[in-house]
């Protein structure tokens, strides 16, 4: 890798560490997210700093270029962040619907002991004027 482009991703992975650990410290990011977020920086910051891991990894898996590489496990990344919000949101359906059906049963018992208290009728319907022209 050239001189420029690695500076530039060696900036990239620093900012983005001090950033991941700053939303994390001021609760702005909740740890279960940040270890996804943490690993692809550190990852950023390894090939950055060692010059021939690209090229390793890349031979490794197989691939022909170091930019398939690169991609590859953008895509990768991008799975793992789909299955863990999958999983979060699923989690939330549960606890929607369950505290849905809790309200509905609280509900239920507090019509059975308390009925509703009737509003009294006036007399007049609403949005029709007393004197009409």
């Amino acid at each position: 890798m050239e001189m420029k482009p690695r500076f530039v991703a060696l900036a990239i992975a620093i900012v983005l560490v001090v950033l991941i650990v700053e939303l994390v410290r001021r609760r702005r990011l909740r740890e279960e997210y940040s270890w996804l977020w943490l690993s692809l920086s550190l990852a950023m910051l390894a090939l950055a700093l060692w010059r021939g891991l690209l090229d390793y990894v890349t031979e490794l898996i197989g691939a022909v270029l170091s930019t398939s590489t690169l991609f590859f496990f953008a895509i990768v990344f991008l799975m793992l962040i789909n299955i863990q919000f999958s999983v979060e949101i699923s989690s939330l359906r549960t606890q929607v619907k369950n505290l849905a059906q809790q309200a509905a049963i609280l509900q239920s018992s507090l019509e059975k002991y308390e009925p509703r208290a009737e509003v009294p009728d006036t007399g007049q319907q609403e949005g029709v004027e007393g004197d009409a022209d």
